[in-house]
């Protein structure tokens, strides 16, 4: 089985977990804590920066899926060239703190481009759909990136400048936007989705429970000190994820 055959699997029987490195994390040290640990852990994928040393990197270090996020379509194109097992049209959470925001249009014109310039090769490509859109407009971009043949699309949440309430109260508030999303469009595409921003241990379960296949999880674990707590915080990811499988299973 290939490494995104793999994670295809994963995303059917609604259990993938992607640790999420950075789009804008270029330290290669950090970034390879975050592979390794992924890797150990039993992550499902991991996704990195399209930085091409990054990508050479982190190809030597791990079997697992290589996702490659970026906002330019060059880019895209280019890891693919690399060899990168999935490219990402975003994650644009990352770069709305430097002011940065994407229209449903511009979405769609770059993942347009995206497809034009890998004339006709196959990989597997996800789109974010940005999470200050309105629904209806979410609704409406996801239907057309289902039509262009993108196989998987990505929620978040929004960013804030605004501190967070205390405890889980905090978590569950960073969360609140994405889970919604993620109901919304799950009900109205026939392809996966996959639930970002602010998932972690507490949210995650909600995630699947709001028909996600899979999670991608970013801060709860590249903003940790230490390559063991790395391991520790994903391996608990990855039973929550499995418990959502062996959950949905049992209804069966």
């Amino acid at each position: 089985m290939s490494k995104i055959e793999s994670f295809k699997q994963a995303l059917n029987e609604k259990r993938a977990v992607k640790i999420i490195a950075g789009i804008d994390n270029f330290n290669a040290e950090r970034v390879a804590k975050v592979v390794l640990a992924a890797d150990k852990a039993g992550a499902s994928a991991v996704d990195i920066c399209a930085k091409p040393d990054i990508i050479k990197m982190t190809k030597d270090l791990t079997d697992l899926p290589i996702f490659v996020s970026s906002v330019k379509p060059e880019e895209l194109a280019h890891a693919a060239i690399l060899g990168a097992d999935a490219i990402e049209l975003g994650n644009f959470d990352a770069l709305y703190k430097k002011g940065l925001s994407f229209s449903a249009s511009q979405v769609l014109n770059l993942a347009r481009r995206t497809i034009e310039l890998l004339d006709g090769e196959d990989i597997f490509f996800c789109v974010t759909i940005p999470g200050q859109l309105e629904i209806s407009e979410q609704i409406s971009l996801a239907r057309e990136l289902e039509n262009l043949g993108v196989d998987l699309i990505q929620t978040e949440g929004h960013f804030t400048n605004s501190a967070p309430s205390d405890g889980a109260r905090g978590l569950l508030e960073r969360a609140e936007l994405t889970l919604a999303n993620t109901i919304e469009l799950t009900r109205n595409i026939d392809i996966p989705v996959m639930t970002a921003t602010g998932i972690n241990s507490t949210t995650a379960a909600l995630a699947f429970a709001a028909g996600a296949s899979a999670i991608g999880c970013g801060s709860c674990v590249n903003k940790l000190d230490s390559e063991i707590s790395m391991i520790a915080a994903t391996k608990y990811l990855v039973e929550i994820a499995a418990r959502n499988t062996q959950y949905a299973v049992e209804l069966v």
